[in-house]
């Protein structure tokens, strides 16, 4: 269903192409992306984002940490940096995004680097939505070795 208006779909992928080539680490991404997922309720794209962190070289300790990420040790500063403002992004009808929670990710972040943060933030958003709303495959269906990174 997602593909019924070919020009929304293709400008989401491009996004998604954006992201991915943004030159922010593919760990980071995964994991900017599964806690957003987790957020939204999206059970396809969490699956789809735990096993592409896990083939970006994540472990299953930080995946299992990952809704407590505030509670562990196991994330560097830039890795808390993103997850706040992922969590503020996404949640931004309820915090909008507090200016504390984009001043610590400036202070990890390059000004370019934040700027690509927020729209691969933006980006999982959208997927997540669609996902949602639309309909998507099973959870579990995912498998990594059939896709693109554009189709991610």
């Amino acid at each position: 269903m997602f593909r019924s208006w070919p020009e929304g779909y293709h400008a989401l992928t491009r996004l998604s192409d954006a992201v991915h080539a943004s030159g922010l680490e593919p760990a980071l991404l995964e994991l900017v992306k599964m806690r957003a997922s987790q957020l939204n309720g999206c059970a396809y794209c969490i699956d789809m984002h735990s096993k592409d962190a896990r083939a970006a070289g994540e472990t299953e300790q930080r995946l299992y940490a990952l809704s407590a990420w505030h509670e562990t040790p196991f994330f560097s500063e830039r890795e808390r940096a993103a997850l706040a403002l992922t969590e503020a992004i996404t949640q931004v009808a309820d915090t909008h995004v507090p200016q504390a929670v984009l001043d610590g990710a400036a202070t990890q972040f390059e000004p370019e680097e934040l700027t690509r943060l927020v729209y691969a933030v933006i980006e999982i958003n959208a997927w997540n939505r669609l996902a949602i709303t639309l309909g998507s495959p099973e959870p579990g269906s995912y498998d990594l070795s059939r896709h693109r990174p554009s189709e991610r």
